[in-house]
């Protein structure tokens, strides 16, 4: 899933049960059927509902209790603190890929999922995904890998059309193999429509062009700070600033209640999209804006933005039942059914190239075939690495280009405000 960016910023919340947790933190048992109940904490919509029914049913005895917070921001305090206190984390935890380092510092934290069989089962795995939450010398696995941000591009077909642009998915795809056509394509745009933003949030855009520059963002694999030396960072924020200047952002803050209606009510045009925003843009936008979203291919060669894992705390009094319910969970079908369920693009190479996924068209995208296009995403990403603040320092360099979109600061003011941010948030 989800900076994310990503999922960290999305607002939706997947309806769970909340459920007294017991002093340890870890599942309870009920004393007089024998029954353990298992706690999975999550954040956003990981699609499980219908799988957790499955596997209840099929694993008599086990129960399963959902606590959800619907934003990342503010699941990862809580989670932190869970872990430090050694309690209230339950037993099946998510951890989404921007926090993923911080807690692989302080790998005994979590059970070891090698100690239950996940070598077994580490080919149902992209490589990239099994190593991220892999100790450096391969001895501990922390998580398995649940879904991957896997990236396109979702825009307005009727503000296409009123702007004279192409409607076809395919059409508008080859409108902007590079970022540099994406920001002619919106000048464009801009010259028929100029009361229309062609994006929500230059945030947005910058993101998905960070993600595609190297192979790491503001930490080197050192976890050393390099916001201020690494050049594709510097390099995506000057283009990003480019696209401010020529006017092609909305400005309004994602996951403001201004955003949401935007979806809604045509503000902006496009809007860089991972497979899990779909079920935000259909909920935000509405049935009556069915068929009007589309999806096509991002500009450049792939990104991803976002995916989580799910890890098993030490604290859980249920290790083995917690383990194996993550390991069913991260399945190939289990990956598959989530995606069907909440559009959360798996990490597992044989649901990607299911058939169910690959042939999957989303309704309400005027059936787009999302399973091929996200899938071709996936394909083309190379991984990047993302240090112990990622997603605060990038929520930092997001509202610096806002100031930036709503003329409160000038770009090289925002630009050391940044870098000022990133370096007391890393101390």
């Amino acid at each position: 899933m989800g900076v994310r960016p990503r999922r960290a910023l999305l607002a939706t919340t997947l309806l769970g049960s909340l459920v007294v947790v017991s002093a340890c933190g870890g599942g309870t048992a009920d004393s007089a059927s024998g029954d353990v109940t298992l706690i999975v904490k999550t954040f956003s919509q990981f699609g499980y509902d219908e799988l957790y029914r499955e596997y209840e049913a099929s694993h008599p005895g086990i129960k399963i209790k959902e606590e959800n917070i619907g934003k990342l921001g503010d699941y990862t305090p809580k989670l932190q603190q869970w872990l430090a206190t050694g309690k209230g984390a339950g037993d099946v935890v998510a951890i989404e890929e921007g926090i993923l380092s911080q807690f692989m510092a302080k790998p005994d934290q979590f059970v070891n999922l090698l100690d239950h069989g996940a070598k077994d089962v580490s080919a149902n795995f992209l490589p990239w995904k099994w190593q991220q939450a892999s100790t450096s010398d391969g001895s501990k696995v922390i998580g398995l890998g649940t879904d991957v941000g896997a990236q396109g591009m979702c825009y307005r077909k009727d503000l296409f059309e009123a702007a004279g642009l192409p409607t076809d998915r395919e059409e508008v795809g080859e409108l902007w193999p590079t970022w540099d056509k994406y920001l002619e394509t919106g000048k464009t745009f801009k010259s028929k429509k100029p009361d229309v933003g062609f994006y929500d949030s230059t945030g947005s855009v910058y993101l998905n062009m960070l993600m595609q520059s190297g192979d790491h963002t503001y930490y080197d694999a050192t976890n050393k700070l390099v916001i201020d030396s690494n050049a594709a960072v510097r390099t995506t924020w000057n283009k990003s600033v480019e696209m401010v200047k020529a006017g092609l952002s909305a400005g309004i803050e994602q996951w403001s209640p201004q955003w949401n209606a935007g979806f809604k009510n045509g503000t902006f045009a496009t809007i860089p999209c991972p497979s899990w925003m779909l079920g935000t843009i259909e909920k935000q936008a509405g049935p009556e804006n069915k068929g009007k979203w589309d999806v096509t291919r991002v500009p450049g060669d792939g990104a991803v933005r976002g995916g989580s894992f799910l890890a098993v705390p030490t604290q859980s009094t249920h290790q083995k039942e917690a383990a194996e319910l993550a390991k069913f969970l991260t399945s190939a079908k289990g990956q598959t059914a989530a995606f069907k369920a909440k559009n959360n693009f798996p990490s597992s190479p044989q649901a990607i190239d299911d058939p169910v996924v690959q042939d999957f068209k989303n309704p309400y995208f005027n059936d787009a075939p999302v399973g091929r296009i996200f899938g071709e995403s996936v394909k083309a990403l190379k991984p990047v690495y993302l240090g112990p603040d990622n997603n605060a320092i990038g929520d930092r360099v997001g509202n610096a280009l806002l100031a930036v979109e709503q003329g409160k600061l000038q770009p090289d003011e925002a630009w050391a405000k940044a870098v000022d941010d990133a370096k007391r948030l890393a101390k």
